[in-house]
């Protein structure tokens, strides 16, 4: 159920491979790169037609560079050891270096890169010990937390639910381990959201998106992987809805005990 991968809609409009057909090299649309001043504004000119792009533009054109990083994370397009440079991702992105570079500080904040001086970031090498210790810990954390609400929340607000859990059925069936992930997650969060409990969230989420970065030298994750992954969410919810509590508890634990994330 933690594997990486996409229903269509879900993945950032920029993202790598957002589209069929479309590679990592997609270009961020012409309007969202604000951090490129165009005409007088280049020279420090106002002009009365167009007065000069305030910064929210270059941070939403890093927020859309962020994600689509954090796709190619995913698919495995950022290989783990390899060092990349913010000019040249920025010439894939077809933008400058400034929202690449600042979306790659986040990203190195997260563990997903480490700075190297004078050359880069290079991609986090990863093993399966330290994916063993976040699912160790997400278990930790929500496998009390899913007991508690599934003897306490009714039937009909898992009811709710249901399009998410759909909504990783149809990410799988389409192999996209990027946009599964963020379904994923999505379903996750929704799940824990019903604890009332803001920074539970948070923090379960975070532990989430780092296990779902590629190992060093890894298998890609299989079609098949995703599809069976999708189908403990579908019968967690079945589940829960029924107020099972024996297979939701078996559900769970397994989920975390058997899954590798």
């Amino acid at each position: 159920m933690e594997q990486g991968s996409a229903r269509e809609g879900v993945r950032p409009p920029y993202a790598p491979g957002a589209y069929p057909g479309t590679p990592a090299t997609a270009r961020v649309p012409e309007q969202l790169r604000g951090d490129r001043p165009r005409d007088g504004a280049a020279r420090g000119e106002h002009t009365h037609s167009e007065p000069p792009a305030p910064r929210v533009v270059r941070h939403s054109v890093r927020g859309q560079i962020l994600e689509a990083l954090r796709a190619a994370l995913v698919d495995g397009e950022l290989i783990p050891g390899q060092v990349y440079s913010a000019p040249a991702l920025g010439a894939r992105f077809g933008v400058s270096a400034t929202p690449v570079r600042e979306a790659m500080q986040q990203l190195a904040v997260e563990g997903a890169v480490e700075v190297v001086p004078n050359r880069g970031f290079r991609v986090s090498e990863r093993g399966p010990r330290e994916l063993a210790e976040l699912a160790e810990v997400r278990a930790l954390i929500e496998v009390p937390v899913m007991l508690r609400l599934a003897r306490t929340v009714p039937a009909e607000r898992w009811g709710t639910l249901r399009p998410l859990a759909d909504a990783t059925v149809a990410a799988a069936a389409v192999g996209d381990r990027a946009s599964y992930a963020e379904c994923d997650r999505a379903f996750h969060r929704a799940v824990l959201t019903l604890a009332g409990n803001e920074q539970l969230v948070a923090v379960a989420d975070e532990l989430h998106r780092r296990s779902q970065w590629p190992l060093v030298a890894g298998p890609a994750t299989r079609r098949a992987d995703l599809l069976a992954d999708a189908a403990e969410h579908t019968a967690l919810l079945d589940a829960l809805i029924a107020q099972d509590l024996a297979v939701v508890q078996a559900l769970v634990r397994e989920h975390f005990t058997g899954a590798d994330g």
